[in-house]
């Protein structure tokens, strides 16, 4: 009888650390192949009829205008199209939507997007309704709370390459920072500024419990909030994405907002730890606010049905069960689960990073159409709050 020995397979910690320097060099060759030649994000361009619709006016409109010369005219591609940067895009609809942007005397509405589970789409949320927001002529701040920065990676950046830690909001969890401007960087997309996220985010977990034991009247779920004060009334709308945990970044991130958004896939597992999400920071507010006299209120706050299937019969059981849950905080509309969102993702980007021509029409028409949908409910909502804000 011959005996073999067996294959060792325990894994030491430089194997792992092997394996972590291989995936950053997959990643990053990844991305200087998906983003070449100078591995950045490069804003989309758009027809007439895109800007048209963005406007709410009609194609013809946009011609007429263009012979004023008082907007910008774009570039004819090849010499048969008419093609319209971001940025010219953006100050169309400046100009066609000036009753839809923030009044003189409002503040920028704070919104985060937050679950206890990850997977869910939060992050692509995010960052699609910043753009959304910011093709309709708002300007946008994002502020990537989660150490994991996979909002600051669709973006563009490498947490770990890209982004030092002086640009993060590590600088006001310390207190070396009082402001979050320090750390505020433009992206490719024109309208959206960013506050990164790397890996050093996790020191915050330790630094704000070792602040709230030794400093005096310090409240450490205050930081966020007090650190965008000047930012709020330099920007329309900041969009403040998290990590899948009630960590102390996300506590920080749902105390500094006015409106809060939950992606929720309609599966059992996802409806029942939203419930646990909501039991947990509920406990929270009540002992850091209740309990003290304070009190905190939103202006709205939405659930998002996302990745929802269209094939899978039993997620039609748990629609009605997170309707009933949450009643009218349920969005109406829905995020399709399609290639386009799945391959978007794949490719560092959203629907409204994605060229239409490169996806069946159909499919890319279904996922547009429901986070353009999602996009105008909520700047309704935030218009609605600064009417609110300006007593209006």
């Amino acid at each position: 009888m011959t005996i073999t020995s067996s294959k060792d397979t325990r894994v030491s910690l430089e194997d792992l650390i092997n394996s972590s320097n291989r995936v950053s060099a997959v990643i990053e060759s990844v991305r200087s192949t998906m983003l070449a030649p100078d591995a950045r994000k490069k804003a989309p361009t758009f027809t007439t009829s895109q800007v048209a619709a963005i406007c709410g006016i009609e194609k013809a409109a946009i011609d007429y205008r263009i012979k004023k010369g008082d907007l910008p005219t774009g570039q004819m591609d090849d010499g048969r199209r008419r093609k319209f940067s971001l940025a010219d895009a953006r100050a169309w609809a400046q100009a066609y939507r000036p009753k839809s942007l923030r009044p003189n005397n409002a503040e920028a509405i704070t919104i985060a997007v937050a679950n206890f589970k990850g997977g869910v789409t939060k992050t692509t949320t995010a960052v699609t309704l910043a753009q959304g927001l910011s093709l309709r002529g708002h300007k946008v701040l994002v502020i990537d709370t989660d150490p994991q920065g996979s909002m600051t990676t669709l973006f563009g950046l490498l947490p770990d390459v890209d982004v030092p830690d002086e640009k993060t909001i590590l600088g006001l969890c310390y207190g070396s920072e009082l402001a979050v401007d320090y750390a505020i960087s433009p992206t490719y997309w024109s309208g959206i500024d960013i506050v990164p996220a790397n890996l050093a985010l996790y020191s915050a977990e330790f630094a704000l419990p070792s602040r709230q034991k030794t400093e005096p009247n310090f409240e450490f779920w205050n930081v966020l909030n007090n650190g965008i004060d000047v930012a709020r009334t330099n920007y329309d709308v900041i969009i403040l994405d998290t990590s899948p945990s009630l960590s102390y970044l996300t506590i920080n991130a749902l105390l500094a907002s006015d409106g809060l958004i939950m992606p929720l896939p309609p599966s059992t597992l996802d409806f029942t730890s939203s419930g646990q999400f909501w039991n947990l920071f509920n406990d929270l507010a009540a002992n850091l606010l209740t309990n003290r006299g304070k009190s905190k209120s939103f202006d709205f706050v939405d659930v998002l049905l996302a990745r929802v299937d269209a094939n899978d019969s039993s997620s039609s059981v748990v629609r009605e069960w997170i309707t009933a849950g949450y009643a009218n905080m349920v969005l109406p509309v829905e995020i399709p689960k399609t290639s386009l969102t799945a391959s978007a993702s794949a490719e560092f980007g959203t629907v409204y990073d994605t060229e239409p021509s490169s996806i069946n029409a159909r499919t890319y028409r279904r996922a547009y159409d429901a986070y353009e949908r999602v996009v105008e409910l909520v700047e309704g909502q935030i218009q609605t709050a600064w009417k609110r804000q300006i007593g209006a």
